[in-house]
């Protein structure tokens, strides 16, 4: 089931604590971007098709990434994007997107989120604030 541009972007707003929606916006952009990066075949598929339109696109046409980035530079990479942020405002704005990405995937059933977490770096679960057992 695809969520809503509206709901996903108040689900963000609300978890990020950004006063307006465009800042919520700004985010999504730019941390989904970076996903898609790491993201291939069916796994991207199936989660864009869960996104709102828009976003499934940014998802499918992702930032360039020469290698799977750790969380760390990950959360680095996001600071970059986004003008005017910190690694510390980064971590809430990756944070913020990507909880809303773990509630957006799990809609299904099944181990979407799993399977998206096999095709990460360690450490991602973290991010996505799903911690996984060691």
């Amino acid at each position: 089931m695809t969520l809503r541009r509206e709901a996903f972007l108040d689900h963000v707003r609300e978890r990020g604590e950004y006063g307006t929606v465009d800042e919520a916006e700004r985010a999504a952009r730019v941390v989904l971007a970076l996903l898609g990066a790491h993201l291939v075949g069916e796994v991207r598929a199936q989660l864009a098709a869960r996104l709102p339109e828009g976003f499934a696109l940014i998802l499918l046409n992702p930032l360039q990434s020469a290698e799977p980035l750790p969380p760390e530079r990950f959360v680095r990479a996001t600071a970059a994007w986004i003008e005017g942020a910190t690694e510390r405002t980064a971590t809430w704005d990756v944070s913020a997107v990507l909880s809303t990405v773990a509630d957006t995937a799990g809609t299904a059933g099944e181990d979407l989120l799993g399977q998206i977490l096999l095709q990460l770096p360690a450490g991602y679960d973290l991010l996505f604030g799903r911690p996984q057992p060691t």
